[in-house]
């Protein structure tokens, strides 16, 4: 199966330029922990709520004041929507990541496919037991 066929299709990318406070708001809003970042109708990285508290709240800046740009992740794995959904399960379970942005090949964005989208396909279980392994308990 194609990441085409799994992917959240509803996604938007967000200005590296602007605050955290809307873009954490918009999290909260959506209930997702993570928001693609781009410039131009291309993407450039991603922010998460980790970032948000490890890179901004942590270093004693205010969501109202910290740029995006200066807490997001650059150099962001992706898939492209034509790839085989099983490579896309690898790439996450070889890196522990449980969300990938997805490009066309043209590198724009049009989606993001995550571990429970794999999941739901019903043939990625090794990959989501190798992305669950020595993740902390957010509960903890």
């Amino acid at each position: 199966m194609n990441i085409h066929d799994l992917m959240t299709k509803d996604v938007e990318l967000i200005d590296p330029g602007g605050t955290l406070r809307p873009a954490t708001q918009r999290m909260r809003h959506a209930d997702i922990g993570a928001l693609p970042v781009g410039e131009n109708d291309r993407l450039v990285g991603m922010v998460t709520d980790r970032d948000t508290v490890a890179r901004g709240v942590a270093s004693d800046r205010a969501p109202s004041d910290c740029i995006v740009r200066d807490v997001m992740s650059e150099g962001v794995y992706r898939c492209f929507e034509d790839e085989d959904a099983h490579r896309a399960g690898s790439v996450m379970a070889e890196r522990k990541l449980r969300r990938l942005p997805v490009l066309t090949r043209d590198k724009r964005l049009v989606g993001i496919v995550a571990m429970a989208d794999l999941a739901r396909d019903g043939a990625f279980g090794d990959a989501l037991k190798q992305v669950s392994e020595n993740m902390p308990d957010p509960r903890a």
